[in-house]
């Protein structure tokens, strides 16, 4: 069987959240209110917290998108991906999905984001697959309803087995990185937990687990000190 890579966004692979940056896009661009602003600055702090209702936040969220045109949401997320987004990626981080690629892995995002950020940082990085909160879209139009699960907490679970399914990988020998503890589930399901950068809940159960902690820098290329096991077996930064 083979082996995936999973991949977390957001203060994974980008150093910044990007809920808050695109909200200011939104600002900036008409689309949004202050209130909005606030809103989305006091729901990440409770994710950061491990105490967010991914329900009642994606409620609040769906009222802004129904009835607005998928087309024009996904050109318009193009241009806030590489204005706002694009710079925050850590180098670093990109090195590993393609150190994983080299290793013969299936790189996969795994983010509770949607599709409008993860495909053009999947077209960036060169990822072919990803799994997101999926937005019901009918006619051309978002009708305000979500695909569930959710992928968040278990709801990756799910769609990383339907994945590892579909494409015949094992679980057991694949890897997943990311810096929250709502993603504990996911971590628990594969054979490689990969910790970057931890909100504290998190960092508590990686110490505790023994799991690595990666930090990566804005701006860095030197290569993290990670071993990653596959045909060739490819150890950046370790002598």
């Amino acid at each position: 069987m083979g082996i995936a890579a999973f991949f977390d966004i957001d203060g994974t692979l980008l150093a910044r959240n990007s809920a808050p940056l695109y909200m200011r896009h939104l600002r900036r661009t008409g689309q949004a209110r202050r209130r909005d602003v606030a809103w989305t600055l006091y729901y990440l702090a409770r994710y950061k917290l491990g105490l967010l209702d991914i329900q009642s936040t994606l409620g609040e969220s769906m009222r802004f998108v129904v009835g607005k045109d998928e087309r024009t949401m996904r050109e318009d997320c193009e241009r806030w991906y590489v204005r706002d987004v694009r710079q925050y990626l850590y180098p670093q981080m990109a090195a590993l999905v393609a150190a994983h690629r080299e290793a013969g892995h299936v790189p996969v995002l795994a983010t509770s984001a949607t599709r409008y950020l993860a495909e053009p940082l999947a077209a960036d990085l060169g990822i072919g697959h990803f799994l997101v909160t999926q937005l019901e879209v009918e006619e051309g139009l978002f009708t305000g309803k979500v695909v569930h699960p959710i992928c968040y907490a278990e709801g990756k679970v799910h769609w990383a087995r339907a994945l590892a399914t579909r494409e015949g990988l094992d679980l057991a020998e694949s890897y997943f990185y990311t810096d929250s503890v709502t993603d504990l589930p996911l971590l628990e399901a594969v054979g490689h937990p990969l910790i970057v950068h931890p909100d504290p809940p998190l960092r508590r159960v990686a110490q505790r687990r023994g799991w690595p902690i990666l930090r990566p820098r804005l701006g860095e290329r030197t290569p993290l000190p990670l071993a990653i096991a596959g045909p060739e077996r490819y150890t950046p930064g370790l002598t």
